[in-house]
């Protein structure tokens, strides 16, 4: 039952804008919301006022979200507020029940089940049409069909919409092929007697559509709808609302035409822009005061949004765009350097997260943000090295990831077979890992699409670029060496640092954000060569600079590592604010050392651990690398560790290496300190 509130109370812990979207109980109402402005508290303390005052029924509200955790987030908010009679769903959790409660009175029986994965059924209808896709290829195919089927075109107007949309059609695929694939998946799918997620919106539209006591029966139930992040919704979503709805008008949606980041998977901020041609007479109110970061930040966050992309001029429209102004007080300023390698990057930003942990930032209030998941490798290593916890969101461990850990087997396999375990040509290395990956979708040049078929190849080319990086270890050495990430990086880590894609970070946000590899072809990434796309890609920067409070540090890397020459520029979105920095040398071959520490006492720590390392490399007959990596021995060197079981704590010092080597390091250890 909705407890009693004061309706006054309510008003008062908004602010005015809030207050008018509070106050407006009825009719249609746009909510353009910028991101921090406190869009959720609006939209609940409206639901909560309308509650207060009589002036709407909890029972009768729908409230749309895209997310289950939104919804739920939605649901407890209003439940603080008294609101307990309210409906909080995602459009397919809403769809789904309606489905099934109509489903035995119009079509007789249950449902069909939903098949949640596609990839059987694509690999059914490859094969029909004689088509051999990997697993990757699947994963995009499945992306394509999902694209089509929300943006509502079938087999027979796929390829004009293509051809509007300038879309490729997923691995390698023309369009008529691909239109063939759409009518073949449908054929599997109805002989196995199953559904896809898509088919549970659109069922649910074809009965509102063919069945008016259905519609007359949905529409009588829920009379107020509220939508959250309107900007993503798919033409398949609107029309599903637009049956929910009738001919009322009683709506509020809420959301950020500047946040729009998934207009490849369907999502449309039209229907945003132009909410008052479907509802006329629709309120627009703008939500600006940002709560969330501090002004360097949301000043940074307008002027790339402000800021023309580069040889395409200005967009043509900025409507709908919301400017922000920070409530909060004057921060640190925004950081911008530029790194000569990764490695450099990612060693210079764990040392910047040790710093600020030291400075009372939690770990979980810290993130790294990247464009792309393969950019997370380097990250994972550096952290693990320097034993700093994180949390990989939205994606598996690099070394996980399934082309990764077929190659890595693979090399074993070469490696034990052709025997090589002696020192070779600083190409043999390379040439080797490329030879293997090769054939697991590795080409010199990357793919010309996007998805798990580019993503993959971006995940081994990481691994050619770490070959280049350790080209002096023989085949032996680099697969041992490879292993032992895995096995390090595979430690859990409860409390730590978010790695995330800019994609995965909508939503969430930190005290800290690190936003790493801010080069051309990264952001915007190279693929992006359309207005439309290279729009995305700036919104998605956006997105990935307004997700920090306090702490904002952008970078990128001039060079990618040893033996990739070709030098990156500052991303065309940042040129015009980024200093002006130069990296006066190409990086070395070889990984940064503890060389660049700024503790004396850990490089001369560093240097007589190499020594002893040397020395007993020799007495066994072994490469120094057998005894202990560089990034160990840099490792030890900043833990300093006292006892046996301190060492043992130390990433990439496991049984063996203590066991073997322990005793020996402590005594070096001091040594070098004088430590009795």
């Amino acid at each position: 039952m909705n407890r009693t509130v004061d309706p006054q109370e309510l008003l008062a812990a908004l602010d005015p804008e809030q207050r008018e979207v509070a106050l407006q109980v009825s009719g249609p109402l746009a909510v353009l919301a910028g991101a921090g402005t406190g869009k959720t508290r609006a939209i609940t303390y409206r639901l909560a006022y309308g509650a207060a005052t009589g002036a709407i029924d909890p029972s009768t509200v729908l409230a749309v979200t895209f997310t289950s955790r939104a919804a739920t987030q939605m649901r407890a908010r209003l439940r603080t507020l008294g609101v307990t009679k309210a409906t909080a769903l995602t459009f397919h959790a809403a769809a789904l029940a309606q489905l099934k409660y109509f489903w035995p009175y119009v079509v007789g029986g249950y449902v069909p089940p939903i098949f949640e994965h596609k990839g059987p059924l694509i690999v059914a209808a490859c094969t029909r049409l004689g088509l051999d896709v990997d697993p990757a290829a699947v994963r995009d195919i499945a992306a394509e069909i999902e694209w089509a089927k929300v943006s509502m075109f079938d087999a027979e107007n796929y390829s004009r919409a293509v051809a509007a949309a300038v879309r490729q059609p997923p691995a390698d695929l023309d369009t008529a092929t691909m239109a063939n694939l759409l009518t073949v998946y449908e054929d599997v799918k109805d002989e196995r007697g199953v559904i896809d997620f898509e088919d549970v919106l659109l069922l649910m539209v074809g009965m509102l559509h063919e069945r008016e006591d259905v519609a007359r029966t949905v529409r009588s139930r829920y009379r107020n709808f509220v939508v959250d992040e309107f900007q993503d919704v798919s033409a398949l979503q609107f029309e599903l609302l637009k049956l929910w709805l009738g001919d009322r008008h009683d709506i509020c949606v809420v959301g950020d035409v500047a946040q729009t980041i998934y207009s490849f998977a369907g999502a449309d901020p039209h229907y945003l822009v132009n909410f008052a041609h479907y509802h006329p007479g629709a309120r627009t109110i703008q939500l600006n005061r940002d709560y969330r970061s501090t002004p360097q930040i949301v000043s940074l966050a307008n002027r790339i949004l402000a800021t023309p992309t580069q040889s395409l001029g200005q967009p043509r429209s900025a409507d709908g765009v919301v400017y922000l102004k920070s409530q909060r007080e004057s921060g640190p300023v925004v950081q911008f350097t530029t790194y000569a390698d990764d490695y450099a990057e990612a060693v210079a930003i764990a040392r910047k997260i040790e710093q600020l942990q030291a400075g009372g930032v939690a770990l979980q209030d810290m993130a790294i943000l990247y464009r792309t998941n393969s950019q997370s490798e380097v990250f994972e290593q550096v952290l693990t090295d320097r034993n700093i916890g994180f949390i990989l969101r939205g994606d598996t461990q690099f070394f996980e990831r399934d082309e990764i850990r077929r190659a890595v087997v693979i090399l074993g396999q070469v490696a034990r077979t052709s025997g090589a375990d002696h020192p070779v040509s600083a190409e043999a290395l390379v040439d080797a890992v490329k030879t293997v990956v090769s054939e697991l979708g590795w080409s010199p040049t990357p793919p010309q699409s996007v998805g798990a078929v580019r993503e993959r190849w971006d995940n081994l080319d990481a691994l050619v670029n770490l070959a280049y990086e350790r080209q002096t270890l023989t085949l032996t050495e680099f697969v041992d060496e490879l292993r032992e990430r895995a096995e390090t990086q595979l430690a859990p880590a409860v409390d730590g640092v978010t790695l995330s894609s800019l994609h995965a970070a909508k939503g969430l946000e930190w005290e800290a954000v690190f936003l790493v590899g801010l080069s051309d072809g990264l952001i915007p990434i190279s693929l992006a060569q359309d207005r439309a796309s290279m729009e995305e890609e700036k919104r998605l920067l956006y997105v990935g600079v307004t997700r920090a409070k306090t702490h904002l540090h952008l970078s990128y890397a001039k060079f990618r590592g040893a033996g990739r020459s070709r030098a990156r520029a500052v991303s065309r979105f940042l040129a015009p604010v980024w200093p002006d920095q130069e990296v006066k040398a190409k990086p070395q071959p070889s990984p940064q050392t503890v060389e660049e520490s700024p503790d004396h006492d850990t490089i001369e720590l560093f240097h007589r651990l190499s020594e002893w390392r040397s020395q007993t490399a020799t007495e066994l007959s072994y490469s120094d690398y057998q005894v202990m990596t560089d990034r160990v021995l840099h490792a030890i060197a900043d833990v300093k560790p006292r006892t046996l079981i301190q060492l043992g704590t130390v990433p990439g010092v496991g049984e063996t290496k203590l066991e073997r080597y322990g005793a020996q390091v402590l005594a070096v250890i001091r040594q070098a300190t004088g430590r009795a």
